[in-house]
């Protein structure tokens, strides 16, 4: 095949989306005769579009300086922003920052005004974002929004609305950026942008939809990502990601099995090529799905393997120590991640872990604050799962405050919510709670119907260790894994079982000696005991020390 028939057949191939066909085709083209700086750009976008990222690269430079050796200044320029846009996808800040220098340097050059002088403001748009900069992102992006309009260009009309409608979300005002990202979306499933930013808004809106917990439009933009990958079979970028939300929604839809097929799949796709950012997140995903099964081990290397990829490991990793016995080190590590985080959406994923281990270890004004905290977000983002959330976490400290009818109140509101939104494993850990609530009522009987019904729930999902606890619950007829004891209380009776005394006990536990004796005061209460002797003689029977 001739030169020209080579190029016209791979130009054919990107008209058609046919990545692998067009990358394979322009390489040797360009092996027998130097492409057109124009042939150049679609063979640098078939190149990263089929995961040669390396290739790519060297491509976008040589388009970039053919342009600039042919006059055009402007189309340079935008070569060079694609260079480190792609760099940046891939988690190779420095090089993509070097990128990006270079276009601002060569539109510097340009005396002109241009779209592509648009097209760089994406980037600090989202550094200023990066650093709660939200004013200064606003005035960005709308700078940039005019040179899209201006200019009639759809790709850069899109990156700036969804840079709007991200930092509109961010400033609390969540209907306002909703609209920006449903305007963009409208732009995506109508084959109105180009495939690399179809892609982006694909995952940056179903990103937003996850962590404004509005599962509606994540169903709906997962299904349509979905069907716009299904008909470009060889794209590699996106992909995966996309399988990571479907797991997510399948877990938490109930269809454990599936989900975990799902993100295994997605995890072995993003290995190869390697470096590409999602994998992190494939990871933390394995890592939830192995947890809640009670794959302690497993999910443990899952959760380190996501942190060495860059995704924050917890809340999931934390949840994972509470649950093998690590209580304080599980507190820590939230207390210190809710420390380093301000961003309110990052920290409604935190804020139900935190409530739920802070009342483990008996530090119940901790714990208020968290459930206070969700109960604002869910006032302002106003979906069902995060409303069911807050009202869990509210129902779970109340219960701890002794005041089961409010408890009771709440946790009902919370598991009518995880009904709606369909969360099996949720609302079974309401009824749970729901059943202990009852029971602080003095209705033993309605409690024990709502034990077996979580059970039967936890059994069908495979929650091997929420069925562990609750048969320990039931049992026992205690609170919780520890007895009647918070996990605090247990730290607490086990170094009193060693002879130590309430200021070794305090040193030990980081606490003040006034909270040691409130903690013994409570654990003789609660066991029924008068002595050290005695609450270290009951901890014995009941296999609270090894």
């Amino acid at each position: 095949m001739n030169w020209d028939a080579q190029v016209a057949q791979a130009r054919t191939a990107v008209k058609q989306n046919a990545w692998t066909a067009a990358f394979e085709s322009f390489a040797t083209a360009d092996a027998e005769s130097p492409l057109t700086a124009a042939d150049l750009e679609a063979w640098a976008l078939s190149a990263f579009l089929v995961g040669q990222d390396d290739v790519s690269v060297e491509v976008w430079a040589r388009a970039c300086q053919q342009h600039l050796d042919e006059g055009e200044v402007p189309r340079g320029a935008r070569c060079a922003f694609w260079a480190a846009f792609q760099l940046f996808q891939s988690g190779e800040q420095a090089r993509g920052g070097g990128w990006l220098g270079r276009a601002m340097n060569i539109l510097d050059t340009y005396p002109d005004d241009c779209v592509e002088r648009g097209y760089v403001l994406g980037p600090l748009g989202i550094q200023q974002i990066d650093s709660g900069e939200y004013a200064l992102a606003k005035q960005t992006f709308e700078r940039a929004n005019a040179l899209a309009v201006r200019f009639e260009e759809p790709d850069l009309l899109a990156i700036s609305q969804l840079g709007l409608g991200h930092v509109m979300i961010l400033t609390g005002h969540t209907d306002e950026g909703v609209k920006h990202l449903d305007e963009v979306m409208v732009a995506a499933t109508t084959g109105e942008l180009s495939t690399v930013v179809c892609g982006l808004v694909y995952c940056a809106t179903i990103m937003v939809c996850r962590e404004l917990c509005d599962l509606q439009r994540a169903n709906e933009w997962t299904r349509a990502l979905s069907h716009w990958c299904e008909r470009q079979p060889d794209l590699v970028p996106f992909r995966g990601q996309c399988m990571v939300h479907r797991s997510e929604l399948m877990q938490l839809q109930g269809a454990w099995p599936d989900a975990m097929r799902e993100v295994q799949l997605a995890r072995d796709r993003l290995a190869d090529p390697t470096g590409q950012p999602a994998i992190g997140m494939a990871y933390y995903q394995q890592g939830e799905l192995l947890r809640l099964r009670g794959e302690f081990t497993q999910a443990d290397t899952a959760y380190r393997q996501a942190s060495q990829y860059g995704h924050p490991p917890q809340p999931g990793l934390a949840l994972l120590w509470y649950a093998d016995g690590r209580v304080g080190v599980a507190a820590t590590a939230l207390r210190q991640a809710l420390d380093e985080t301000s961003e309110r959406l990052a920290r409604s994923r935190l804020l139900p872990a935190y409530v739920e281990i802070a009342l483990a270890v008996g530090d119940l004004e901790s714990a208020r604050r968290g459930a206070d905290e969700l109960g604002q977000l869910a006032a302002e983002l106003t979906a069902p799962l995060m409303r069911a959330t807050a009202a869990m976490a509210r129902g779970a400290v109340e219960l701890a405050s002794e005041q089961p009818g409010q408890a009771l109140d709440s946790l009902l509101s919370a598991w009518g919510l995880w009904q709606e939104i369909a969360a099996p494993y949720e609302a079974a850990r309401a009824r749970v709670l729901i059943g202990r609530a009852r029971k602080a009522l003095g209705d033993p009987v309605s409690a024990s119907m709502e034990f077996d019904a979580a059970g039967w729930a936890f059994q069908q999902l495979g929650a091997a260790y929420d069925v562990v606890q609750l048969e320990r619950l039931m049992t026992d007829g205690d609170s919780g894994p520890t007895g009647p004891l918070t996990a605090r209380e247990v730290e607490v009776l086990r170094l009193v079982a060693t002879g130590a005394t309430n200021r070794t006990i305090a040193v030990e536990l980081v606490l003040s000696e006034k909270t040691v004796a409130r903690h013994l005061s409570n654990i003789f209460r609660k066991l029924d005991v008068s002595s050290r002797s005695a609450a270290t003689a009951y901890a014995y029977e009941h296999q609270l020390i090894d």
